[in-house]
């Protein structure tokens, strides 16, 4: 079990510390942030796997009520294989870290998605309190697109139920019709992607662990790549001039352009646009989605090692 608890924290340490600075500092996600967004989601399935499995095997040799259940079904020379009542005298202190580490994790998920889910209760209150009332007998529009009267330019997309496309007035005025279609493409990749789960995800483990640099960097990275993902999906059906001419239309008021606006990110996405760089070869991108997704198989092959040793 020793073994076990060193190798599952060298695997962790691994991921959470000089991968993800050689990822951020790395160029080609910028050429294929899908496969990017695929590579950061793995490192952290890895790490939280590992924390989970080294929670398991520290509790199941500390607590003898959670030894009985995590190893009822097993074999007798497979319980002997872990080795759990010589477990080191650290262990006592790892699995309460974990254990409050994991506490905190779920606290953090939890605060999450409750205030996700009042911004979008009191999202929806506001749009009807600005929505034109209706004449008798007509019903609400529940439809999947709803447009806004504001000479403001905006669209966005609002989860929940019913999931909702919101657009106003001054975009349609401000937007030709390519240009709207580019507009409304993004705003369903992102829909088709579930990146708003993504970006809960992230938002949860960067505000609890903001000096891990793994969940930092990924609360950092995920809000880049998903916008670059979803204008992709614009541009391969609209084009990259019409794309980055919706996002200059949309944005112009905000300083899109301006290398001081605070919104620097969206200059970087016109600049993509304008002049995108190559993908990924095809061959590069298979390779690089199989070795992210066998990351995570890591804490489970370390944890599971023992035991089918001792059974083959």
């Amino acid at each position: 079990m020793t073994l076990c608890l060193l190798l599952l924290s060298v695997v962790t340490l691994a991921a959470a510390v000089p991968a993800p600075r050689a990822l951020a500092r790395a160029a080609w996600p910028e050429r294929d942030p899908v496969v990017a967004l695929w590579v950061w989601q793995c490192l952290v399935a890895a790490v939280l796997l590992c924390c989970l499995a080294a929670l398991l095997l520290g509790a199941a040799a500390v607590f003898h009520t959670v030894r009985d259940q995590v190893f009822a079904s097993a074999p007798p020379a497979v319980t002997a294989a872990y080795d759990l009542s010589a477990a080191p005298v650290w262990a006592d202190a790892l699995t309460v870290l974990l254990a409050g580490g994991a506490a905190w994790t779920t606290a953090m998920l939890v605060r999450e998605l409750a205030q996700a889910r009042r911004r979008r209760g009191q999202t929806r209150a506001h749009l009807r309190e600005r929505a034109p009332e209706l004449p008798p007998g007509l019903p609400a529009a529940r439809g999947p697109m709803l447009v806004l009267e504001d000479e403001y330019p905006d669209a966005w997309w609002m989860s929940g139920h019913p999931p909702q496309l919101v657009v106003t007035t001054g975009a349609l005025h401000r937007l030709t019709d390519p240009q709207l279609d580019a507009v409304l493409t993004h705003e369903r990749g992102h829909a088709r992607a579930h990146h708003d789960w993504l970006l809960h995800l992230s938002a949860a483990l960067g505000a609890g662990f903001p000096r891990v640099p793994l969940f930092a960097q990924f609360c950092d990275q995920t809000h880049r790549l998903v916008e670059l993902a979803a204008d992709d999906t614009a541009s391969r059906r609209c084009g990259h001039l019409t794309t980055a001419l919706a996002l200059i239309e949309l944005n112009q008021h905000r300083g899109v352009l301006s290398c001081a606006s605070s919104r620097r990110l969206l200059g970087e996405r016109v600049d993509r646009l304008l002049e995108p760089p190559p993908r990924l070869p095809r061959r590069r991108r298979a390779l690089t989605t199989t070795v992210a997704t066998l990351v995570p198989l890591l804490p489970l092959l370390i944890t599971f090692a023992p035991g089918l040793t001792a059974l083959s």
